[in-house]
């Protein structure tokens, strides 16, 4: 399988990500861009999205960047810093792009863009290779 498809396989099983809208705009070997409507039901008191929204789609793209060669692997430690507050009705783009890896471990820089381009988050994720092939889970 195409590290597209292992991205479209684990997106078939991934119902909060479905439930988000997240669409797979481009998949490459540990990379990937992906994109979101912001929708009412992810509003907060302060009329903006909540931060766990932003969050959870950062922790997709890095799912998405960091399993597409069917070598399974599980988040370990996750940081993000929120640059712009995020409004019902953007549309979010995350790019995940690698930036480290070793025989059990790799980290990924995942930045989070409004439709007008502006850098809404910024996110870092380590993950852990869990030895399990992804299609087998």
């Amino acid at each position: 399988m195409s590290p597209f498809e292992i991205a479209q396989y684990m997106l078939n099983q991934d119902y909060f990500s479905q439930w988000m809208g997240i669409k797979l705009i481009e998949v490459r070997e540990k990379y990937c861009l992906i994109e979101m409507p912001v929708k009412q039901e992810m509003i907060n008191g302060l009329k903006t999205a909540h931060g766990g929204i932003t969050f959870a789609f950062a922790d997709s793209a890095l799912a998405f960047s960091s399993n597409n060669t069917n070598d399974a692997s599980v988040a370990l430690n996750c940081t993000i810093n929120f640059t712009k507050a995020v409004k019902m009705g953007d549309t979010l783009t995350a790019e995940s792009i690698l930036i480290a890896d070793t025989r059990k471990t790799a980290v990924y820089d995942i930045q989070i863009t409004n439709q007008k381009k502006h850098l809404v988050a910024s996110f870092r994720g380590t993950v852990y290779k869990i030895d399990k092939k992804v299609t087998e889970l």
